[in-house]
């Protein structure tokens, strides 16, 4: 693959059957490895997360359970600013690279636990690793492929989560019953291996960045998001407070695990690090719900929070007090993968004349019902079956509204803000699921502390998980577009 052809689309009265397709032999050998890369990324998140509860429960770490799942959000938002970072300054494939190399470490790191801080630990690299494959594999295509392919490559990237989303949870949890937790974590790593050394190869055949490929620094098009490399480093945070936040979010996180007063000061040290550093990444009057584009990154915190929540504790609970079996578990993982997929067909064909901040509230009143049945699912003489269904039923209110309030952010967007409004709706949004699985994990952890039976306590937590979208179907109406 020659640097011209990686950067410079071929001349547009060129005939469309004589340009280079994604299976040419010039771009075959990224096509192959990028699409290998993403199908077993997307195989790995989806096929450790349903496991994440027997490895806590076989390692003692129930009541850590909910830093297990944080520290991954919390270290993806400094990975997705250092990848940012880097990809902007030296090019994609040093961070993506290493973010592949960093993701089969951190699988071995967290097969071989011998604690549930050894698991902790190793989650978090996974959400570093993940941070900085994320941003730098857009950027990765930018430099591998001309302009023409761009788009086809990025929706053949999408195309790779179908099977992932639909085999990788209940082959989790076959392997998870018939074998060890261990078993999984293991056998993901041998898979991603040989991909993360293809990609280190083929990527070391591309230039750097643009300026290796003789293009002028402040090209247009050096980066897939069309600014100037210096505008595209100005519209990301700094470095500096993305680690503060993660650092405030797995120190919180830490903090609601006791009800001691140690806890108690990692909580405050936590939420002042919140304080003061995210309110620079966010748009002025997110958290007071301001009219416009504040209240639709407020939403999306709120909704995010609430999806990430009941998809870390239900399953917990599920595992851990009602004895259900991973593999049933993982079917439920399975059924809200399609479920969301088909509600965002919906919401995107069937339902386009409806007004956008109308399908948030719809959407969110269906997430509500999900926490209801949770709710439900809690107590001992009812079916677990009510609490697996909260599952699939979130992701249905998710698949409808989260499409629409990226729509109202954008539509509250200067042209040349698009940038920094989805920075901020991303940052939001590991903040929202951080926040708010903080504070269920708090209430959860209140019950033992009172003397309630630990799925009394889980029905307390999920009790008060109904506020989140019943807030956002209240605040909607203030995110649409006059």
């Amino acid at each position: 693959m020659t640097a011209e052809h990686a950067l410079h689309p071929p001349p547009s009265d060129a005939p469309s059957d004589t340009l280079p397709g994604l299976f040419s032999r010039q771009y075959a050998p990224a096509t192959l490895t990028f699409a290998t890369v993403m199908f077993l990324t997307g195989f790995a998140a989806l096929a450790v997360v349903p496991t994440l509860p027997t490895a806590a429960e076989d390692l003692d770490g129930v009541s850590l359970f909910p830093m297990v799942a944080g520290s991954f959000v919390a270290a993806s938002l400094l990975g997705g600013v250092l990848g940012g970072h880097w990809a902007d300054h030296s090019g994609a494939r040093r961070p993506l690279a290493l973010g592949m190399v960093l993701s089969v470490v951190t699988l071995l790191v967290s097969a071989s636990s011998v604690s549930i801080w050894q698991l902790v630990i190793g989650r978090f690299v996974d959400g570093l690793a993940a941070g900085m494959v994320a941003v730098s594999v857009t950027t990765a295509i930018g430099q591998s492929y001309p302009e023409y392919l761009r788009p086809r490559m990025l929706a053949m990237m999408s195309a790779s989560w179908i099977i992932p989303s639909l085999v990788g949870p209940p082959v989790a949890g076959v392997v998870a019953e018939a074998w060890s937790w261990r078993t999984v974590f293991f056998g993901l790593a041998v898979l991603t291996a040989l991909p993360a050394i293809a990609l280190v190869v083929v990527l070391r055949r591309a230039p750097a960045n643009d300026r290796d490929a003789g293009g002028g620094g402040d090209r247009a098009d050096a980066l897939p998001d069309g600014l100037p490399p210096a505008e595209a480093r100005a519209s990301r945070p700094p470095l500096v407070i993305a680690a503060m936040l993660s650092l405030g979010a797995a120190l919180g996180q830490y903090g609601v695990s006791g009800w001691d007063a140690r806890h108690l000061l990692f909580v405050v040290a936590g939420v002042a690090l919140l304080v003061v550093f995210a309110p620079r990444l966010l748009p002025k009057g997110t958290w007071r719900s301001a009219r416009g584009l504040p209240t639709a990154v407020l939403l999306r915190g709120l909704t995010s929070g609430t999806y990430f929540t009941v998809e870390a504790l239900v399953p917990l609970m599920l595992i851990t007090e009602r004895r259900v079996a991973a593999v049933t578990v993982g079917v439920a993982f399975t059924a809200s993968a399609v479920l969301w997929a088909v509600a965002s067909w919906v919401q995107g064909k069937l339902l386009q004349d409806v007004a956008r901040h109308r399908l948030v509230t719809a959407g969110a009143l269906i997430m509500a019902a999900s926490v209801a049945f949770a709710v439900a699912g809690s107590f001992s003489g009812a079916s677990p079956l009510l609490a697996m269904a909260a599952m699939p039923l979130a992701a249905i209110g998710m698949g409808m509204l989260d499409p629409c309030v990226t729509v109202l952010s954008l539509s509250h967007s200067a042209p040349d803000r698009l940038g920094h409004t989805t920075s901020a709706m991303q940052t939001n949004m590991n903040l929202g699921q951080v926040v708010v699985l903080a504070f269920a994990t708090a209430a959860l952890n209140a019950g033992p502390a009172a003397g309630t039976s630990r799925l009394g306590g889980y029905a307390m937590t999920f009790s008060l998980l109904l506020v989140p979208p019943l807030l956002v179907a209240v605040l909607a109406v203030r995110a649409r577009k006059d």
